[in-house]
């Protein structure tokens, strides 16, 4: 089972969008995916149609002890081969929480190793809060792997180095087995100059771990949400999911699971 993160402390860069659909392309790819809502918002959760509110069991109850054990979280959503363990804002009182308990990154860690015994999924894909606290790092500490969905902005560059900050330490404190699986770049115009730059500066420091595949600007991929699907159930003709299913079969080329 290959544990991946999509993180980046900045928000509105489609990392929920690119956890979501990356986990559905892989499921419909007849991958068996579990994607974990880490993510106090709960977008990926409302993503897929299920109410935040209107579940007994979230990854809160999971990693607070309030529930029995993970299974109890993990519900069978009805896209092909994808379940989800849900989120709701009551996840963001755990940052405190676990701020006060021993070993607290590596909570998840600890959780997860329980999935690992079952062989029920190929992968988890992990929908990170946008910020590097408590719950990112657990996420990064439990993971094989991470990729990071990222604008073609200026300020982007700059997040970009501190993530890569926070990976090394992961990687140097507790958990040396974290590779950066690559860098995917959302809401992509080729015809703005800044593109251009923003690619170039990646491709200087990054160039082995850049995704080819990069995700255009889609009206179809914001309106899905919306409709609790994700692209490739929404509108499986549009360019949104073109980008998403290529991205997906980049992805288990590039692992050698895949």
């Amino acid at each position: 089972m290959q544990i991946v993160s999509f993180a980046n402390q900045k928000g509105g860069v489609g990392k929920t969008t690119s956890a979501l659909n990356c986990a559905t392309m892989l499921g419909v790819l007849g991958k068996r995916v579990l994607l974990l809502d880490l993510d106090p918002q709960a977008n990926s959760t409302s993503s897929l149609g299920i109410s935040k509110n209107g579940v007994k069991y979230t990854i809160y109850e999971v990693l607070s002890g309030k529930a029995k054990d993970i299974s109890q979280a993990i519900i069978a959503t009805k896209f092909k081969n994808l379940s989800i363990i849900p989120s709701n804002m009551a996840l963001a009182s755990l940052e405190a929480e676990l701020s006060m308990q021993g070993g607290r990154e590596a909570y998840l860690k600890r959780t997860l190793s329980e999935l690992e015994k079952t062989d029920l999924f190929d992968y988890v894909i992990i929908d990170c809060p946008p910020s590097l606290g408590m719950l990112t790092i657990n996420a990064l500490v439990a993971s094989t792997g991470l990729i990071i969905p990222m604008q073609c902005e200026y300020f982007a560059l700059e997040g970009l180095s501190q993530l890569m900050a926070t990976v090394r330490q992961v990687k140097r404190l507790y958990n040396p087995t974290l590779e950066l699986e690559g860098i995917v770049l959302t809401m992509y115009d080729a015809r703005l100059n800044l593109t251009g730059q923003v690619v170039g500066e990646i491709k200087k420091y990054f160039a082995d771990k850049l995704y080819k595949t990069a995700i255009p600007r889609a009206v179809r991929l914001s309106e899905a949400p919306s409709y609790g699907m994700p692209i490739q159930y929404y509108d499986k003709r549009s360019k949104g999911c073109d980008a998403y299913n290529n991205l997906a079969k980049e992805f288990l080329k590039k692992n050698r699971r895949g």
